[in-house]
């Protein structure tokens, strides 16, 4: 089993992106990037703590490989918005891959270079080794297939 951690807005709908893709074994949102120790959800949304929300994807590399989950990454949201995915705004919004090993570094690297060729305006995607990742509170696992 191998993980990825992507952050590209509201982690309730890209949770539930990557969750129905085949090959995915599990998703857990949270907390990656920032500068404090477990943060809470309002410590995140706040601003303060540096965090972005985040997914945590565990995938079975016989399945669907990191390159996949990289290229669907670019598809889920706007690599070019500041800060925001829609209507959400701030920080805690920004995109972001976050890189395990030099091998995935690599990979997205290349493919940030690839998409900005197809794209007219500058991909601000941030690609950032993944540091400690704060599993999110309960509720907000799988939160919108509680919903549906």
């Amino acid at each position: 089993m191998s993980k990825a951690l992507i952050a590209a807005g509201c982690f309730w709908g890209i949770e539930e992106y990557y969750r129905k893709i085949k090959g995915i074994i599990s998703t857990k949102v949270g907390y990656s990037g920032g500068h404090s120790d477990n943060p809470t959800y309002e410590d995140v949304c706040s601003g303060s703590t540096g965090h972005t929300e985040s997914v945590l994807i565990s995938f079975d590399e016989k399945k669907i490989l990191y390159q996949d989950i990289i290229n669907f990454f670019w598809k889920c949201h706007d690599p070019t918005q500041l800060n925001r995915q829609g209507p959400d705004i701030g920080s805690q919004y920004r995109s972001a891959i976050f890189y395990f090993n030099d091998e995935q570094k690599q990979i997205a690297e290349i493919s940030k270079k690839k998409i900005q060729l197809k794209i007219n305006k500058p991909i601000v995607t941030e690609i950032l080794e993944a540091k400690e990742f704060f599993l999110a509170e309960t509720y907000h696992q799988e939160y919108l297939k509680k919903r549906i």
